[in-house]
């Protein structure tokens, strides 16, 4: 049944004003509810606008703060060195380096007899790929037989091009981590690490793909939890500053400008990285010359004749 038709009689002036108070009235209560509404709106932005902003500041202290923290054990140098041994190829065990403190360079062999070789990598680089895996079994069996020592030595450059998870650091880290509780597991956990490489500008890989690859070239569990807390990020951060801004122990390099940088008794090799024969005849070259000049024998001076 319609209303309001022809036949309806008219308000009367208080219904009129009834009708106009009670709508003013319900304007009124539903002004209160939209006034109260966008206060708590309000409320709610100013609290996640400050919350914002106290993240950032943290955010830009932590960023900003001296990174410090002590280094892992057996890489005093900021690299681990790896010699021959029993059993295969093993660590050179030596003390952190502490909070604040500077690394102390190794002491290469000079008998000649040995070349020492040093590297510089970091594990997102594309180019340490290709040299680490063209030449991971030749240096594996330099250093088991004797003829060589390894000293690698990890650092996060390529940090901003892993799409915001600073693979660099995190992959240096983990080395870290191995380095001090499965020193026995770092040649092995550094060739995976370059075997099952990811691209430049991904993601990388996460913790719990590193923490496999870990435990695959034999690493303790205790490892994982060390991977988890980045707990070597400062001293990443503190070593690859050393490295880029040198010099650099043992060479003639003020610094390394790229990676990977490697030495042989302190000569840079720039040849192929894809070539496993003309880095060991670089290294061969570089081990004949050094026992050259420890044999050396000085041209005695001639004795002047009786006058």
């Amino acid at each position: 049944m319609s209303t309001g038709g022809p036949n309806q009689p008219r308000p009367t002036r208080n219904e009129r004003r009834e009708a106009a108070r009670e709508k003013a009235r319900l304007l009124r209560e539903e002004q209160k509810k939209r006034d109260r509404r966008n206060k708590l709106l309000i409320q709610g932005g100013v609290i996640v606008a400050i919350l914002a902003v106290a993240g950032l500041i943290v955010a830009l202290v932590l960023g900003n703060a001296p990174a410090g923290g002590p280094g892992p054990k057996n890489m005093a140098s900021d690299g681990i060195v790896l010699v021959g041994g029993e059993g295969g190829i093993q660590a050179v065990e030596t003390p952190a380096i502490p909070d604040g403190g500077e690394p102390t360079p190794t002491e290469p062999d000079e008998s000649g007899t040995v070349a020492n070789i040093v590297t510089y990598i970091d594990y997102l680089c594309p180019y340490c790929g290709q040299f680490e895996t063209t030449n991971n079994e030749t240096m594996r069996t330099m250093v088991e037989s004797g003829a060589a020592t390894l000293e690698v030595h990890p650092i996060a450059i390529l940090t901003n091009k892993s799409a915001g998870t600073q693979y660099s650091l995190r992959a240096a880290n983990a080395a870290a981590c191995v380095a001090e509780y499965s020193p026995e597991a770092f040649f092995d956990f550094n060739a995976l690490m370059f075997e099952n490489q990811p691209e430049e500008l991904s993601t990388g890989l996460t913790n719990d793909e590193i923490k496999k690859l870990a435990s695959q070239a034999g690493a303790a569990s205790s490892v994982d939890s060390c991977i988890d807390q980045t707990r070597f990020k400062g001293w990443v951060q503190d070593a690859t500053e050393r490295a880029l801004t040198g010099p650099i122990p043992n060479s003639e390099l003020d610094s390394v400008t790229g990676t990977p940088t490697v030495l042989v008794n302190g000569k840079q090799y720039v040849g192929s990285l894809e070539d496993s024969a003309e880095f060991q005849a670089f290294v061969l070259q570089a081990a004949g010359e050094s026992y050259s000049e420890s044999t050396a024998t000085p041209t005695p001076t001639p004795t002047p004749a009786a006058q």
